[in-house]
């Protein structure tokens, strides 16, 4: 198919506006009798992909009219952004020239001469296919009727035809379009679901995963799996044919709440040489390819993270039970033993299936307690059999941490918001998520397990998902390197090809001025997003040659698909045999284990926008202290100390007529006043829209300070 695809593309594009009759592309593409069959299937899956058109009987390029298949991917109210399939680049499209297309429409782009900020402009020409996909909005009853506002059209409202499922005003539902106008006005949607009032965000959090097609819950055949898989537990004859290391002082660190433990250490140091054990979970062991359990992890390629809420990739069977390296509790485990010199430099690794016993249950913060010094006698004797180990763990992760800097990989101090929820559900609190020395020691320990993986599969040509990391885009480091020079500091650096060292050497620079977080922000916006390839490219942030995710199977496809590779080695399989086995697996899932990545994260930012705006609600009125941390045409971002982020409009500023510069600043063309990146404001909360997820501030009348 793929082949006759290509031919008759091809041929079409060198017959141009003209195009071809049936007869006139099959002489083209040289069709035998037995293979017309073949050829009619492939020409009409062009035309329903939306490569080839049929105009009065002759076949034409889509490319050759200047059209190009794409797909709706964001919506807004007035403008909307397309990918386009050949190449997944982004193009504009205003709302008047959507034809009414929803996100998720598969359509035909005529992309025209303008331009809006770095991308073409486009004009829907042809919807190719409707996305039948549920989305959420918010229920209104006004004297004309009932109708929906989708989250993803803003004020446009949706006309309700039939029943509203019990929808009251103000409701958050789920809902589906019913019957297609010409434009999104025209839509008449039904109601699906309610999920109670719009004001809570727990609420909107579920309304949002059920449009996405994100569930909680696994089918009941997926569920008979893993409930079977835990039943039969370690068999004696596994048992046999692993590397038995309970006797090996291993144990876990993680959150306190965490209940899916997949990873552990254990560390000795020998002549000058360290022996560094990483024990994480066999989950490929328990999830056999093909499976039905497979198939589920597979599909939802991650876990998801908010508040308080999971939803995992593997049932709890396995996730918290199993698969959990649970205290005092025999677990099959994939461990590399990794020897590191006295510097920190990898010199050799050993990837074993093992049988280990985690001693204790570790938690980052009882851990930062005794390393801070702290004598608890409780603490202490929880922790009795790992306490010798703790000193050597400081001292591994110091050498880690100095080798990190050496190579000049940028230390990009991202700050994660904490959200304190109550028993009911309903947010309490917001706070920067700490993150102490235990965290790090695992975060570099976890790093070098990843960096042997990938290290091991380049060096025998593995079929392999390398987590890869490209370099930044010219043009962002050009409009980093303005956004520096405004805000006074040195950019000289910074050249288009830019090394990892440069991008240090500007955090540095920025370290313990007042704008220091918006810098950290700004460079993160530079650098490329990491994704995950087949193709061992490198890690241009960590600047690591090798890299891949080897350490969290239980929520990361990609870490139980080199596992399960990675265990046909150990089995002895050549790479040859390897290639044959996995070489199609490894790239269907690096692509689609990045594609769910994005969407996981575009969830969680969405439902941790809600929970901010609900938290935001019970203090309109309130004046905060915080500071610029973005700036665009319709005016600027302040971020509070406690992560929540909110909008200054431009006509809440004060009176003036203001100029974008369209990078870091807003300034009164008359009394040239400006705002900008990394000044200190303080603002009064006016208003907090839990559905949206938005906060709105103006400023005080003292302004800034």
């Amino acid at each position: 198919m793929q082949k006759w695809e290509k031919r008759i593309q091809l041929s079409l594009e060198k017959a141009g506006k003209k195009g071809l009759t049936w007869k006139e592309l099959a002489a083209k593409c040289k069709v035998k009798k037995e293979e017309k069959k073949e050829f009619r299937a492939a020409l009409e899956q062009c035309c329903t992909d939306g490569y080839v058109l049929e105009k009065k009987g002759r076949l034409v390029s889509a490319a050759s009219r200047g059209l190009k298949p794409a797909r709706i991917k964001r919506l807004n109210r007035t403008y909307a952004f397309a990918e386009l399939l050949e190449d997944g680049s982004e193009v504009f499209v205003l709302g008047s020239r959507l034809m009414g297309a929803m996100s998720g429409d598969r359509v035909l782009l005529k992309i025209t001469d303008s331009r809006r900020g770095d991308l073409p402009d486009g004009e829907v020409q042809k919807i190719l296919e409707e996305n039948r996909q549920p989305f959420s909005g918010v229920f209104r009853e006004l004297p004309e009727g009932n109708f929906v506002l989708p989250d993803e059209l803003g004020n446009i409202a949706l006309r309700v035809f039939g029943g509203t499922e019990g929808a009251v005003d103000g409701d958050k539902v789920l809902a589906q379009i019913s019957r297609r106008g010409d434009n999104h006005r025209d839509h008449q949607v039904c109601v699906l679901k309610s999920f109670g009032t719009a004001d809570l965000a727990a609420g909107c959090c579920a309304a949002i995963l059920e449009a996405r097609g994100v569930s909680a819950e696994f089918p009941a055949a997926v569920l008979d799996e893993a409930r079977n898989i835990a039943h039969r537990g370690i068999t004696d004859r596994e048992m046999d044919r692993r590397t038995d290391l309970r006797s090996e002082v291993i144990f876990t660190i993680d959150g306190a709440d965490s209940k899916d433990l997949d990873d552990a250490i254990s560390l000795h140091k020998y002549d000058g040489f360290y022996e560094l054990g990483v024990h994480i979970a066999d989950v490929s062991h328990y999830v056999r390819q093909g499976s039905l359990l497979d198939e589920e992890a597979f599909a939802r390629g991650t876990s998801i993270y908010y508040a308080d809420q999971v939803i995992p990739m593997l049932p709890k069977e396995l996730s918290n039970g199993i698969c959990s390296l649970n205290p005092g509790e025999d677990r099959l485990a994939f461990s590399a033993i990794l020897t590191l010199d006295a510097s920190g430099k990898l010199v050799d690794y050993d990837f074993r299936k093992t049988m280990i016993r985690s001693r204790v249950k570790g938690v980052y913060g009882e851990v930062n307690r005794l390393l801070n010094g702290e004598e608890d006698p409780a603490l202490q004797e929880k922790y009795r059999a790992v306490l010798p180990m703790l000193p050597l763990m400081r001292e591994l992760k110091d050498i880690l941490r100095k080798n990190r800097r050496d190579r000049g990989a940028p230390d990009i101090d991202s700050v994660e918001s904490k959200l304190i929820l109550d028993e009911n559900g309903r947010i309490q609190d917001v706070r920067p998520r700490e993150r102490g020395e235990a965290e790090i020691i695992i975060e570099e320990f976890m790093l070098t397990a990843n960096e042997a993986a990938a290290r091991l599969a380049k060096q025998l040509e593995l079929p392999f998902v390398y987590r890869i990391h490209e370099h930044p885009d010219p043009e962002r480091i050009a409009s980093l390197r303005e956004a520096l020079q405004n805000l006074g500091l040195s950019a000289a650096v910074l050249r288009d090809q830019v090394a990892p060292g440069a991008l240090a050497a500007v955090l540095e620079q920025a370290k313990g001025l007042a704008c220091a977080p918006v810098i950290n922000q700004m460079v993160l916006r530079s650098m490329a997003k990491a994704k995950y390839s087949e193709n061992p490219v490198g890690h241009y942030g960590l600047v690591l040659a090798d890299y891949a995710h080897f350490t969290s199977p239980i929520r990361r496809y990609p870490d139980l698909a080199i596992h399960r590779i990675l265990s046909g080695l150990v089995r002895g399989e050549s790479a040859k045999t390897l290639q044959k086995q996995f070489g199609k697996f490894a790239v269907r899932a690096a692509a689609h284990s990045s594609e769910m990545e994005l969407e996981a994260m575009q969830i969680e930012r969405d439902c941790e926008d809600c929970y901010k705006a609900e938290y935001m609600r019970s203090r309109i009125g309130q004046v905060f202290e915080g500071m610029i941390s973005s700036v665009t045409s319709f005016g600027m971002y302040v971020e509070l100390p406690n992560t929540v982020e909110g909008l200054v409009r431009m006509e809440d500023l004060p009176d003036g007529e203001y100029f974008f510069d369209g990078i870091m600043e807003l300034k009164d063309i008359h009394t040239g006043r400006r705002f900008r990146i990394g000044d200190q404001v303080r603002v009064k909360c006016v208003g907090a829209d839990v559905n949206a997820g938005h906060v709105d501030f103006v400023l005080e009348e003292s302004g800034e300070f």
